[in-house]
């Protein structure tokens, strides 16, 4: 076992694999939400659910042996919504090219990280944009996971949404159910966002006529309208698609970049420069992840920000990551059960999620002026626009405009500069979708 360097980071077998499973409990939650989103939009759910069991098996497998990294690897959420609800629905792209997408991003993050180009791009991408497109896509997935249950509802007039039925079951099961998370996430039970989806589950047999038990196991298999190898990459490269490309890179660049960080600097994972071990490695995974993603058909890959319930518990190894990848291939065999869940048992997961993604407000550096409200900006328009890229190019837009009249102009690098004008101009001249 030399290859996870036990005896060199202060841990053993037994500890990595208590690791493991404590994260696989705290994200199984990815294969119930995941395919249930996408579903929505139009994706085979049990296409999408055997893809996500295999990016979230094989990528955190890929991170732990390769990296040696006490990390996971699964589709994110905020991604998931994104091509979900913005790119299929929102914008009328088809599934296929949705995948090419998916697959061009983790081609081109994948390069960006094996050969540094990421370090240039962090340096002139500005994080109030960053933190705001985190904060924009948390409102995102709270829109989406109470219009789900009919929490809110079209208004019908100027104001879009209004107050559902508040005493309806699926309502009093989302809001109970978020409640539940919250209190639960606070005396730190491990797995408590799984837990209360099953628990609504069980709860949803007895009482509500919709929810059917149809089996426990069932062979794996992609079933007759699968996703596999269904990706069109030339539809991809066409040029409305390039700024949804541009903006998944930019957002798994940040995304991935502070997640690693933060679980590697709680697994006492930083050298004595502060720099991550291994980082180059973890990052390439993670984007490795989203080829996968594409190839398999389901949403892009990151490293899971729950990968800290692991090392909390002591998770200081790649075996961590192994033992989380085995937990998810171990999941193909329980297709029956995931479809089992109703929707309003999996959006108080969603809902919390995104209330966490609102902490990045905490981020923002409101001593700088302009670059806090650029991020706000962005935060705002990518909701009320229901499509992240044009959140973001505001956000870019404002930003640049602002530090010039403000006489800040000495703050703006050249590359920042570069991608506000490419943005804008996509949008001037009708390439966005």
């Amino acid at each position: 076992m030399s290859l996870f360097k036990f005896e060199e980071r202060n841990s053993n077998v037994r500890q990595e694999v208590i690791a493991g499973l404590t994260t696989f409990l705290a994200m199984v939650y990815s294969v119930i939400v995941v395919p249930g989103m996408l579903s929505q939009a139009g994706f085979p759910a049990e296409s999408v659910f055997i893809a996500t069991c295999l990016v979230s098996g094989l990528g955190s497998i890929l991170i732990g042996l390769w990296a040696n990294a006490p990390m996971a690897i699964g589709c994110a959420i905020s991604l998931t919504a994104f091509t979900a609800f913005s790119l299929v629905l929102g914008q009328q792209v088809s599934i296929p090219v949705a995948l090419g997408a998916i697959f061009l991003m983790g081609v081109v993050f994948t390069i960006i990280s094996a050969t540094g180009i990421r370090t240039w791009i962090l340096r002139n991408l500005p994080s109030s944009i960053a933190h705001g497109a985190g904060i924009g896509i948390g409102l995102f997935l709270l829109i989406i996971a109470a219009t789900n249950v009919k929490l809110v509802i079209n208004s019908g007039m100027d104001i879009p949404v209004k107050l559902g039925d508040f005493t309806s079951f699926p309502v009093l099961m989302s809001l109970i159910g978020l409640a539940a998370i919250i209190g639960l996430e606070k005396l730190k039970i491990k797995g408590s966002i799984l837990w209360v989806i099953i628990a609504i589950t069980i709860v949803g047999l007895l009482f509500d006529p919709s929810v059917k038990y149809s089996g426990f196991f069932k062979m794996p298999s992609f079933g007759e309208n699968s996703l596999f190898l269904s990706l069109d990459i030339m539809g991809a490269l066409n040029t409305a698609i390039l700024p949804v490309v541009f903006a998944l890179v930019m957002t798994a660049i940040f995304d991935a970049t502070g997640t690693i960080r933060a679980v590697a600097g709680q697994a006492n994972l930083l050298d004595k420069d502060g720099q991550i071990i291994n980082g180059d490695k973890a990052l390439t995974s993670d984007s490795f992840g989203s080829i996968l993603s594409g190839l398999f058909g389901t949403a892009p890959a990151a490293v899971y920000i729950e990968s800290a319930a692991g090392t909390a518990v002591g998770g200081k190894t790649g075996l961590t990551a192994v033992v989380v990848g085995i937990g998810f291939l171990f999941m193909l065999f329980f297709q029956p059960l995931a479809f089992l869940v109703p929707s309003y048992a999996t959006a108080p997961a969603l809902m919390y999620v995104g209330l966490l993604m609102l902490s990045n407000v905490s981020k923002l550096d409101f001593s700088d002026f302009v670059g806090a409200m650029s991020g706000l900006v962005c935060a705002v328009f990518i909701v009320l626009t229901a499509n992240i890229v044009t959140g973001i190019m505001l956000g870019f837009a404002t930003l640049v405009i602002g530090r010039l009249i403000s006489g800040e102009a000495k703050k703006l690098n050249l590359g920042t500069a570069i991608i506000a004008v490419i943005l804008v101009a996509f949008y001037a001249f009708g390439l966005a979708i």
